[in-house]
Parts: structure tokens; sequence; C-alpha cells
């Protein structure tokens, strides 16, 4: 019998999608602080599955650290 050689593939999510617990969980941000951001348009930009109350917010990791590059403040520099 011939032996079959396995190819292991590995996918990496480079840009995950988190959920706003997942957000949360990673970089402190309450779910709550996040709804409120995505009422004002203050926060980070974000992924709304379907239209209504029911759809299921998602956020690209790239989003939430672009969002945060632009509000670091260097040393030495006014807020």
């Amino acid at each position: 019998m011939a032996s079959r050689k396995t190819t292991h593939v590995r996918w990496e999510v480079t840009d995950a999608l988190l959920s706003p617990r997942q957000v949360g969980e990673i970089y402190g941000f309450s779910a709550g602080t996040l709804a409120n951001w995505r009422w004002t348009g203050t926060g980070p930009d974000y992924i709304k599955t379907s239209p209504g109350k029911g759809g299921r917010i998602r956020y690209k990791r790239s989003a939430i650290e672009a969002w945060l590059d632009e509000r670091t403040v260097s040393g030495g520099q006014a807020a």
C-alpha cells in the first residue's frame, strides 16, 4: 500500500474580527463604552452584520489599532 503524505494548512488571521466582549478583554474597554462610542460616532470603525437591533457588532483588529494610533499623544505634546 502506498503511503499518503498529509499536508497541514495553517490559517493565520491577520485582521481578526472581534466581538465587543473580545475587544474589552484585549483592550480594556467595556461593551457599554463601545456602545456609547458607536452611538456618538466617536469610537473605532465597526461592522454591523445586519440592520436593526439584531445585527451583531464586530471590530477589525486593524480598525481598533488605527483608532488608538490616532489618539496616541507623544511625550511633551499637548493633548
